[in-house]
């Protein structure tokens, strides 16, 4: 039967030795230069030209990224050989655990465009490598359930706009309001300010009150839901910096809490032994309490017998 003592201090030889390879910059930078070796290949594999003269020398080059992908995920699950629970309670680790998994799948090595896909994948961890930009994607996705608030207005200013833009200038303007659809796409690039001049200056021809029809559609369009929307991402990117912090102090707790040794079996019954010692001294100060007490009690008794012997 397997010792768990023996167990635990080989999966704490491994984590140490591993756990300082990750933490050196050196290995992040070749890391992070493999990621964009790897990024420049795909660009060079899009060229035909290249392709077919270097295809060698291009495979050679992909194998050479996913081996050194794979020896880097061996040693980053090494460094939590101690703590595995750590390592799958970042969601980094779970997304470079895929992204490099996958190219060990068959039926993903077979399918070109999956595989492809899943190779593109591989520039997104860089955001492992660039705090800041790890924040704004953790930023973005804490944002997203805002900006579905966000583009369900939008769309019904859009649509209440389009409605009310057919209704005016179809019958002049059919190219840009003959249709709801029409007037929905000619409101959505006017959102940006593009062109926004000339349909002003359409709408003029047509009627002096168009003014008001496209000074408030820019107004709550343009400034208002562009705001709102720039207040949902700041604060998103507040949240996802201070997750940032406290997942680094808890890392940091984490790592010192396994790098410390146990106290072994001296140490230990010097604690027992202290720990009864003090139990002991509690226990003799109650019964000085106690001894005190019951002389307080009986000294008041025996004044009034002191007394009435001397009387008689």
């Amino acid at each position: 039967m397997t010792d768990p003592t023996a167990v635990d201090t080989w999966r704490g030889r491994l984590a140490a030795p591993c756990r300082d390879v990750c933490e050196a910059p050196a290995f992040s930078l070749t890391v992070f230069a493999v990621i964009l070796f790897n990024a420049a290949l795909m660009g060079a594999e899009t060229y035909s030209g290249l392709s077919a003269e270097y295809s060698g020398l291009l495979s050679a080059t992909e194998r050479f990224c996913v081996i050194a992908f794979t020896l880097e995920m061996l040693i980053r699950l090494g460094a939590h050989a101690d703590r595995p629970k750590a390592f799958f309670r970042d969601p980094w680790n779970i997304f470079d655990l895929l992204v490099v998994s996958s190219a060990f799948i068959p039926f993903l090595r077979e399918n070109t465009t999956l595989l492809r896909l899943l190779r593109l994948a591989r520039v997104l961890r860089t955001a492992r490598f660039m705090p800041q930009l790890r924040v704004l994607l953790v930023a973005v996705g804490r944002s997203l359930p805002g900006t579905v608030s966000f583009l369900f207005v939008g769309a019904l200013i859009v649509y209440v706009y389009a409605m009310i833009g057919w209704i005016c200038f179809a019958e002049h303007d059919p190219q840009h309001y003959g249709s709801i659809g029409r007037a929905g796409l000619t409101l959505f690039l006017l959102m940006t300010l593009e062109g926004l001049g000339d349909a002003v200056h359409a709408g003029l021809a047509i009627s002096p009150l168009s003014i008001l029809f496209y000074a408030s559609y820019v107004l709550f369009a343009s400034f208002v839901l562009v705001n709102v929307l720039i207040g949902v991402v700041l604060n998103a990117l507040e949240e996802a910096r201070e997750m940032e912090d406290e997942a680094e102090k808890e890392e940091k707790r984490a790592a010192l809490l396994a790098t410390q040794s146990p106290p072994d079996a001296a140490d230990e019954l010097l604690l027992r032994i202290a720990a009864v010692r003090s139990a002991l001294d509690d226990m003799e100060a109650q019964l000085d309490t106690v001894h005190a007490t019951s002389a307080a009690v009986a000294a008041p008794s025996a004044a009034p017998a002191h007394a009435a012997a001397g009387a008689r």
